[in-house]
């Protein structure tokens, strides 16, 4: 039995004890892997371009933004050396473009040393990322989340989180920010893993 299996195990049974509700809405559990420091700045591009946006269209809009780059491989000092009518071409807002390329002069400027992110707690990386214009509470939010793979995250300005558990708890309206924390804090220290059950019941 691999040491992932003991884990999800471990989580599973955390849901069954502390949420019923939960616990029956799983569908597939799953550990988020974490990313490679090298590729911090290609996950933050990608979150940037996800925002506001359905799964399919910023997909489609990232696989282009990918094949500007040589071998894919997508890096700062590259993103400042495309033109923005180039990066625009590939669907992605005027205002998204500038702020690709406002992340990529913090990050060649040491600004931002993406590197030190993983020494971070889950709230210093929120407080530094939050300092470049374009990334938003949820854009650094689901960065901790994906590239970090920290394993106790919510994000309460997640439309889709909030969609789901209107859902599953059974509000007749969206319920308010303090019945989302009842809910959520019984989950800890695995609201990352609810967060991807929550997403699978949308």
């Amino acid at each position: 039995m691999g040491k992932n299996h003991l884990i999800l195990k471990k989580i599973k049974n955390h849901f069954k004890k502390v949420d019923p509700i939960l616990y029956k809405a799983i569908k597939d559990l799953y550990l988020l892997e974490k990313v490679a420091p090298k590729d911090y700045f290609a996950k933050l591009c990608g979150e940037i371009i996800n925002q506001q946006l359905s799964d399919k269209a910023s997909a489609t809009i990232y696989k282009r933004f990918q094949m500007l780059y040589s071998n894919g491989k997508i890096t700062p000092g590259h993103a400042l050396k495309l033109s923005h009518q180039k990066l625009r071409a590939t669907g992605t807002s005027n205002a998204k473009v500038r702020f690709i390329k406002g992340l990529a002069q913090k990050v060649v400027n040491r600004e931002l040393k993406l590197e030190e992110l993983d020494s971070m707690t889950d709230e210093e990386v929120i407080k530094e990322l939050t300092k470049i214009k374009g990334i938003g509470p949820w854009t650094a939010e689901m960065f901790v989340m994906f590239a970090l793979a920290r394993p106790d995250v919510f994000s309460h300005g997640d439309l889709g989180l909030r969609k789901a558990i209107k859902k599953l708890y059974g509000f007749k309206r969206e319920p308010t920010r303090k019945q989302i924390e009842k809910i959520t804090k019984k989950w800890s220290p695995y609201r990352t893993c609810a967060c991807t059950i929550l997403w699978q019941n949308l």
